[in-house]
């Protein structure tokens, strides 16, 4: 079973690449049979990794130690119930889990995509493609959760104590689905603007419709990671301004501004630029959440994961977001508003108001979670911001945004 998941593995691996290089080839050459292609070549992942992630549970349910991820993450005391928990516990299966959920909502939206924006549709496959084969290279070759021992143990190490909760079987699963699932509106916005077709707002509702959805999933997850912290000692209650809070929260603010904004563009063709920058800062922070989330160098109670591949997804972040913002610019000539803003006290300024404050806290929040990197690179000690300072900075600017 576990040989038969790994066959999935890399066979998902070429799909996604396939579909990557076919799905830009089918815009830019406006072949229609090209982009079917691609399609079809993505819609066979999410049955691959399937496969893959039902052997990977299979070898927890069946205590098979030859596999190292289980052996890391399970041993023969753990009930059998927690075996899908054990299977996003760690980095490994984390990734797999979220390839596998990517790869259906991918797949969903995609399908609604093409029906509605047929020009668009290409360029948005191509870029959830690429999404998606980042993920699957990061898993075959450096966090594979199907590799074996060549002497299989007789028990695991177990899973953390703290993560045997009821907490672990709702909250990691939307946070991670909330963190990815922005790349859904993403890919869309920059499809849009590699079709040529940005400024023509015919991408605006599928960017509000996969915006929401993934809006929806962020909401659910800092909800239900504030129910969890609250129900565990030292954890800080509700809300604390942990870096792994922070990470879920960031990206949430920005796609509560990118969804509102978008909004005005609907009804009177207004912040076509900025609505681009905003979902693009959204898959950004997103992407840092992502780094935090792997084990980057900044402290968090809420953080168990001991690897260091969080840099590969800053490094990826970074390139992603100078590429992003490159289309932009060459594409700014194709995003000029139909109007301005009719006054200073406007509805149309009240929300670009909102908007920037929701920026502010968002920076502010970012800026206070990463500091230690910067203080450790400085005087080579790791300080940290705790919650004073985020009260006092982000107090004030949470309850202008309220008034507004």
């Amino acid at each position: 079973m576990v040989e038969l998941g790994q066959i999935a593995l890399i066979l998902s691996f070429m799909m996604a690449g396939y579909s990557t290089i076919v799905g830009f080839a089918g815009g830019m050459l406006n072949g229609r049979d090209l982009a079917a292609s691609a399609r079809w070549g993505f819609y066979s992942i999410s049955p691959l990794l399937l496969l893959a992630t039902a052997a990977l549970i299979y070898a927890f349910v069946t205590n098979d130690f030859s596999v190292k991820y289980v052996a890391e993450n399970s041993n023969l005391a753990m009930p059998k119930a927690y075996a899908w928990v054990a299977f996003y516990s760690g980095n490994a299966g984390s990734l797999l889990y979220i390839s596998l959920a990517f790869s259906i909502m991918a797949g969903i939206a995609i399908r609604v995509v093409n029906s509605k924006l047929p020009y668009t549709s290409p360029y948005a496959l191509g870029v959830m493609s690429m999404v998606l084969l980042f993920f699957l290279a990061v898993i075959l070759f450096l966090a594979n959760p199907l590799d074996q021992h060549q002497v299989p143990l007789e028990d695991g190490q177990g899973m953390n104590p703290l993560l045997i909760h009821f907490g672990m079987f709702i909250h990691p699963p939307f946070q991670m689905l909330g963190l990815i699932s922005v790349a859904l509106p993403f890919s869309i916005a920059i499809g849009a603007l590699l079709a040529g077709r940005g400024g023509r707002d015919e991408w605006v509702d599928q960017g509000r419709l996969w915006g929401m959805v993934s809006w929806l999933l962020l909401t659910t997850g800092l909800l239900l990671g504030a129910w969890w912290a609250y129900t565990i000692l030292g954890w800080g209650g509700y809300w604390a301004w942990d870096p792994v809070e922070n990470s879920a929260l960031m990206p949430w603010l920005a796609m509560t501004a990118f969804v509102h904004s978008i909004m005005v563009q609907k009804r009177r063709g207004m912040f076509r630029m900025w609505n681009m920058v905003l979902i693009i800062v959204s898959f950004a922070m997103a992407q840092m959440g992502m780094f935090i989330n792997r084990g980057g160098p900044v402290p968090s109670v809420h953080s168990f994961a001991e690897s260091t591949m969080g840099w590969i997804f800053l490094a990826v972040m970074a390139a992603t977001l100078f590429i992003s913002l490159s289309i932009f610019v060459f594409r700014y000539d194709t995003l000029k508003s139909r109007s301005g803003l009719d006054s200073i006290i406007s509805r149309e300024s009240a929300f670009l108001a909102q908007n920037v404050l929701f920026l502010l806290i968002a920076f502010v929040t970012l800026w206070g979670t990463i500091f230690p990197i910067f203080s450790e690179a400085v005087d080579d000690t790791t300080m940290t911001i705790g919650q004073p300072f985020f009260n006092k900075v982000n107090g004030p600017l949470m309850l202008l945004l309220i008034l507004l």
